[in-house]
């Protein structure tokens, strides 16, 4: 597998488009994608847990149900969520419109929004985004960036990820965008995320290589501890790179399963790096576990400790954080044969042995939780099983932003 620089163009039969439709306030900010494949693609997706559903998303659910989608639109800015009957008879008009411009049909059209929860769309400024997009549309490096890019909101950067490798003597090509920095806390696969590829591949292997690895990857990110309304992730597979189609589970689906792990795993971490006010990314492994699943509670408690990550903030190596986090978590485990390590670019330090407090090196300490990237390791010494979970510091500035999110 090769790392190659691209987004969601970079697959063949690929194209998309971003551009400033006029939803977002401000004459520069572009809040409108599109997403195009030239055949139609087998499309699998995982949505939000929460109760409260956007209007996308339970249109998409049904697209996917459906297993087949040829378009994505996006727009930022407002959610199209808590708006009942009106904001689904929205999307659905939305998707026609999309239909129309592309000559797709509407139900293989995937809708999705973010932003400011309990506003209406101005469906006269969509027409006019599906419009220039349906003009702008096209397979390039450039088209990727603007899509990328329309599609976020307290986001400060853009997030891509583009692979290559081999199936059945074919290269195929994935690649991805997505968009999270507030209101993470997943439970099915996250904020928004559209995954394109050009292999040929069943629809329900499909459906069963995302659901499997959203669990260690997507779901595995916390922010700030809410889950959306509007979280999706959907994988595109158009079939023209000419592969032999994966219709049974071996080499060649092991091997797709390997390529969407390293793409969900990466935009995962840079979610987590770019939560909102955050200044660095916290990685929490919990290893020597009885099974996954305490693992991952574990791992994930820890993560998501709001004490926890103000002390990550801080530069202070709080003992006393981790462990409360972990005791709380409802997982099961011996407190007094558990080991914790931080570490960074800067070094590792061992903060507790045998669940007791370790004689470390204050200074040393403080100096590796000072890089971008802390690395919390947590061992219980009961297993073999392991898990990753990623999160961030917590800082004013998440409360600033937040706080003046509607204004």
């Amino acid at each position: 597998m090769k790392i190659i620089d691209g987004g969601v163009t970079a697959p063949i039969g690929f194209k998309a488009a971003g551009t400033r439709a006029g939803i977002k306030t401000g004459k520069t900010n572009k809040d409108m994608a599109m997403i195009y494949s030239e055949v139609p693609a087998k499309v699998a997706g995982t949505f939000t847990k929460n109760i409260v559903k956007a209007a996308p998303v339970l249109w998409d659910m049904k697209v996917c149900e459906g297993g087949v989608a040829q378009a994505v639109v996006v727009n930022s800015g407002i959610a199209n969520a808590c708006t009942g009957d009106v904001g689904y008879k929205n999307t659905e008009d939305t998707a026609e419109m999309v239909g129309a411009a592309l000559s797709v049909a509407p139900e293989q059209v995937i809708v999705a929004s973010t932003g400011v929860i309990g506003f209406y769309l101005p469906m006269d400024v969509i027409e006019k985004g599906v419009n220039l997009l349906k003009d702008m549309i096209t397979d390039t490096r450039e088209a990727a960036v603007d899509a990328a890019t329309a599609i976020m909101t307290t986001d400060t950067h853009k997030k891509e990820y583009a692979v290559e490798f081999e199936l059945g003597g074919k290269k195929v090509t994935m690649g991805a965008m997505c968009k999270g920095s507030g209101m993470i806390h997943p439970n099915m696969g996250t904020m928004l995320g559209f995954i394109t590829t050009d292999a040929d591949i069943d629809q329900k292997l499909l459906s069963k290589a995302l659901k499997e690895i959203i669990e260690d990857t997507f779901n595995m990110v916390s922010v700030d501890g809410d889950t959306s309304t509007n979280d999706t992730v959907v994988v595109l597979a158009n079939g023209m790179a000419g592969n032999p189609k994966i219709e049974i589970e071996g080499e060649d689906y092991e091997t797709f399963k390997e390529a969407l792990l390293a793409v969900n795993t990466y935009l995962a971490k840079q979610i987590a790096a770019d939560g909102e006010g955050a200044t660095k990314l916290f990685e929490v492994n919990v290893i020597g576990a009885p099974d996954k699943d305490t693992a991952k509670i574990l791992a994930k408690s820890i993560a998501t400790s709001s004490l926890t990550k103000c002390a990550v903030y801080g530069n202070d190596a709080n003992v006393g954080r981790i462990l409360c986090a972990m005791g709380y978590s409802g997982a099961q485990f011996d407190p007094y044969k558990v080991d914790v390590t931080v570490s960074s670019e800067k070094g590792t330090v061992k903060l507790v042995e045998n669940g007791m407090y370790a004689k470390f090196d204050e200074e040393q300490a403080t100096d590796i939780m000072k890089a971008e990237v802390v690395v919390a390791t947590a061992d219980v010494k009961m297993g073999d099983a392991k898990a990753t979970a990623w999160g961030c510091d917590l800082t004013y500035d998440y409360v600033k932003i937040n706080a003046d999110y509607r204004s």
